[in-house]
């Protein structure tokens, strides 16, 4: 994966944590990352299609996404809840949008933000597409940006939609 890639969606991650809830965000080193699990507990999955393939997600902590949720509804959540989750949709969709904005030559169109909760749950990222895992701090916690693209769509007409599933 380029590195063209992946800094629009660094670049979208900073600026929509920036302007919408008003938090200055901390860029750790970016690593390979293997396996399903997202790095946190609440996960924000954006597919993307067109000239290549990609999965997005925003995995955050908890606390990540209650203060997030309290910041955009201007009311803080009692706990993990459809709000929440709708905050955090909204925060990836934002996201990828200004990403996409950037990788114009792609062409590609932004599947609906599913979000997933729990600690055992899993993203099936494109196939033969390497998962590249920027991690973030701020003063609420924990996230990251985990971003699977594949330029060779040709590889992936067997490839199945991007799917999320999550275990107890």
């Amino acid at each position: 994966m380029k590195v063209e890639y992946i800094n629009p969606f660094i670049s979208a991650t900073t600026n929509v944590f920036g302007t919408m809830v008003e938090a200055e965000l901390y860029r750790g080193d970016p690593s390979l990352k293997g396996g399903f699990q997202p790095s946190h507990e609440v996960s924000a999955v954006i597919g993307l299609l067109g000239k290549s393939r990609g999965t997005v997600v925003l995995s955050v902590d908890r606390e990540v996404a209650i203060q997030v949720a309290a910041v955009l509804l201007q009311e803080l959540p009692p706990e993990l809840n459809a709000d929440v989750a709708d905050a955090m949709g909204e925060m990836a969709n934002m996201i990828a949008g200004q990403a996409k904005a950037q990788l114009e030559h792609l062409s590609l169109s932004l599947g609906l933000p599913t979000v997933v909760t729990g600690t055992n749950h899993c993203i099936d990222f494109p196939r033969n597409a390497p998962r590249i895992c920027i991690p973030f701090t701020c003063a609420w916690g924990s996230l990251a940006l985990e971003v699977a693209f594949a330029e060779d769509c040709k590889s992936l007409e067997d490839d199945h939609n991007v799917t999320t599933v999550q275990s107890n």
